[in-house]
C-alpha cells in the first residue's frame, strides 16, 4: 500500500530551502541553484521514495507576510497531519526575529501535530570560517533548543551547505526517520555483510542517493562523513552519465587496500560493498550481490508497514 507523509519545508526567504530541495530531489547541481526564483506562497510537490513511500513536500515561501498568513489564517491547513518539519536558518542572518518566527512555527506544530519530528538545518555553513563552525553551530543549536524546551515536538539540529556532503548527511537522517522498520533492513544487511566477508555494506535510495541503511564489521572508520561524500560523488557521476546519454549501472573501484563495489540493487536501491580481504575474489562478491537482490526486493516493501 502507498504510504503518504506530509513534510513541511520552512524558513525565511533566501535561506536556501528550494535550493536544497532541488539538489536532493530534482537532480540540480549546486551551481545551478542560482537561477531559482523565490518561492511564492506554498509550492506542493510529491516525491516517490523507496517505491511505496510518497513524501508530500510543502515548500513554504519565507516572506514575512506569508508567515503571518500561515500562522493566522492557514494554521490548521498548514500544520495539521504533519509527519516532519524541516526548518532552515541562514547562518549569516540568524537573529532574534528569526528565532521568534521559528518559535511561533514550532508552537503551531505542537498544537496541530504534536508527534511531528522537527529537523533544523543551520544552512550556508560554508560562509563561516572552518575553525569557527563547530562553536557557531553549538551556540545556535542551544538557542533553538531553549525556545522549544516546553513543547512536545522533538527537535534535531544539523549544520548544512549545498557545497559539501553536509546536505546529504542532514537529509539522509531526515529520510531515515520517515522509513519505518529500518532495523529489519539493517539486520539483513548485517547477515549479508558477514556472508560476503565484507568490511562494510551501505544501502542507498536510487533516486536521491540518500543512505537508508548500513552496517560494518565492527572496525571503526576514521571518516564519519564518508557515506555522504559517496552520495555526493556518485550522484554527480550519475548526472554526468545522463548528460553523455549513458546509463549508470554500477562501478568497481580497486586499490591496494580495498575493493569497492557500487551496483544498482533492488528496483529502488543501490548497494555499496567494501572488501579489504584480498583473498576474496571480486567475482564472488558480484555473485553474492546478484543472489541477494530477490531477497531484498521482497524485504523493502515490508519497511512500508
Amino acid at each position: 500500500a502507498t504510504m503518504k507523509k506530509k513534510v513541511l519545508l520552512m524558513g525565511k526567504s533566501g535561506s536556501g530551502k528550494t535550493s536544497m530541495r532541488s539538489i536532493i530531489f530534482a537532480d540540480y547541481l549546486a551551481r545551478d541553484t542560482t537561477r531559482l526564483s523565490p518561492t511564492i506562497d506554498v509550492e506542493y510537490s510529491s516525491v516517490q521514495f523507496l517505491g511505496n513511500l510518497h513524501l508530500h513536500l510543502w515548500d513554504c515561501g519565507g516572506q514575512d507576510d506569508f508567515y503571518k498568513n500561515y500562522l493566522d489564517n492557514m494554521r490548521d491547513h498548514i500544520f495539521r497531519s504533519v509527519e516532519l518539519l524541516v526548518y532552515v536558518f541562514d547562518i549569516e542572518h540568524f537573529d532574534q526575529i528569526d528565532l521568534k518566527q521559528f518559535e511561533a512555527v514550532a508552537e503551531a506544530l505542537d498544537q496541530h501535530s504534536p508527534d511531528a519530528l522537527v529537523f533544523v538545518l543551520l544552512h550556508k555553513m560554508d560562509l563561516v570560517a572552518e575553525e569557527e563552525r563547530s562553536l557557531v553551530f553549538r551556540e545556535r543549536e542551544s538557542l533553538i533548543n531553549e525556545c522549544t524546551r516546553n513543547l512536545a515536538v522533538r527537535v534535531k539540529c544539523f549544520p548544512s551547505s549545498i557545497w559539501d556532503e553536509t546536505l546529504y548527511r542532514a537529509w539522509s537522517q531526515i529520510v531515515y526517520s520517515l522509513v519505518p522498520n529500518t532495523k529489519l533492513l539493517e539486520d539483513n544487511l548485517n547477515d549479508f555483510c558477514k556472508i560476503c566477508g565484507s568490511d562494510e555494506v551501505v544501502l542507498f535510495e536510487s533516486t536521491t542517493f540518500l543512505v537508508i541503511a548500513h552496517c560494518e564489521d565492527g572496525s571503526k572508520h576514521s571518516d564519519v562523513h564518508r557515506f555522504e561524500k559517496i552520495s555526493n560523488i556518485i550522484k554527480q557521476f550519475k548526472l554526468s552519465c545522463r548528460k553523455a546519454q549513458a546509463q549508470f549501472e554500477g562501478m568497481v573501484v580497486q586499490n591496494s587496500r580495498f575493493t569497492a563495489f557500487f551496483n544498482l540493487f533492488t528496483s529502488n536501491t543501490c548497494i555499496m560493498v567494501i572488501v579489504s580481504d584480498t583473498d576474496i575474489q571480486p567475482a564472488s562478491i558480484q555473485l553474492n550481490i546478484d543472489a541477494a537482490k530477490p531477497h531484498f526486493e521482497s524485504l523493502i516493501p515490508q519497511t512500508q508497514m
